[in-house]
């Protein structure tokens, strides 16, 4: 397997060298930073004399790599339990203070926040979580000025509402490394970190995957099966802290989506009193379970969850 990343790797260079002009043989900055990230992983086993460990582990880096579009996965059909492997069992802090969450993943003003909202000061240094591959750096719908990074077990962390961004596509990058600087960039009411977790192009609840409550930054389980509950934001309070019981096998993930609430689509005429009847719950515990009040306006289309 080494010997294959050496051949790539000199193969590559090689193309890069021939590429000049015969008055010129040196190589060119820009010329590099369009070398696929698999030459950046060959570079580093070069360099730290390490590979990766099995030659039939899925290459997540290769795999759908697009550097120009946010999520390169809309058109792969997805199967449920998602699962996801962890070697480390911490995360490097993406910020260099007390984690504080301004805005949980969740319903928020009948639209999905698909991650969380980290507090900073305009300025602060953000870093990246893992190791990995720089994916995707631009102006982002909303998001404003942000950056992608993409780890070697398949996951894509987003980094958003940032003032500078420090890296471009195809970097490799260290757990821990500085990648941008906070700001308020896009659709930012005041100064935060707007951090996603993304696995195959799907949000999924960060806080599902690690434990920012406390500064040990620990990993839930080296083994994470997620399914539709912990992708769903309608499922989940933007204002209100989950409560998160981890699927560390198949088995769990399965028998935890036959346990799941269950999720009703609200239709033209529905009041409280009639999903209420038809389900057999209180409008208390409708109010309750959705974060609603009796006299909430109900609109067609919207999520609720009925606790039978």
């Amino acid at each position: 397997m080494k010997s294959f990343f050496l051949i790539v790797c000199a193969l590559m260079i090689s193309i890069c060298v021939h590429s000049q002009t015969q008055d010129s043989l040196a190589i060119e900055k820009d010329h590099f930073e369009t070398i696929s990230p698999i030459i950046s992983l060959a570079l580093k086993a070069l360099q730290n004399d390490t590979i990766p460990k099995d030659s039939d582990e899925k290459d997540w880096i290769a795999e759908n790599w697009n550097t120009k579009v946010f999520n390169p996965y809309k058109k792969v059909k997805k199967s449920y339990p998602l699962h996801i492997s962890f070697e480390d069992s911490t995360y490097a802090s993406p910020i260099n203070r007390k984690k504080v969450i301004t805005s949980r993943y969740g319903w928020r003003n009948r639209r999905p926040h698909n991650g969380i909202d980290i507090d900073l000061i305009t300025g602060d240094n953000v870093m990246a979580m893992f190791d990995g591959v720089v994916r995707y750096v631009n102006r982002h719908s909303g998001h404003g000025k942000t950056v992608v990074v993409r780890h070697f077990n398949g996951l894509e962390t987003v980094y958003a509402h940032l003032s500078r961004q420090s890296v471009k596509v195809n970097d490799t990058v260290q757990k821990g490394q500085v990648i941008g600087k906070g700001g308020t960039t896009g659709n930012a009411r005041g100064s935060h970190l707007h951090l996603e977790v993304l696995f195959q192009g799907i949000p999924i609840h960060p806080e599902y995957l690690f434990d920012f409550s406390n500064e040990e930054h620990t990993i839930r389980s080296n083994e994470i099966w997620v399914t539709k509950k912990w992708t769903a934001a309608y499922r989940h309070n933007s204002k209100r802290k989950s409560k998160v019981e981890v699927c560390t096998t198949e088995a769990e993930a399965i028998q935890s989506k036959a346990d799941e609430k269950k999720i009703y689509t609200v239709r033209r005429g529905d009041t409280l009193s009639r999903i209420s009847n038809k389900y057999n719950v209180s409008i208390a515990s409708l109010c309750k379970e959705n974060s609603i009040r009796r006299t909430s306006t109900l609109k067609v289309g919207q999520k609720l969850i009925v606790t039978q």
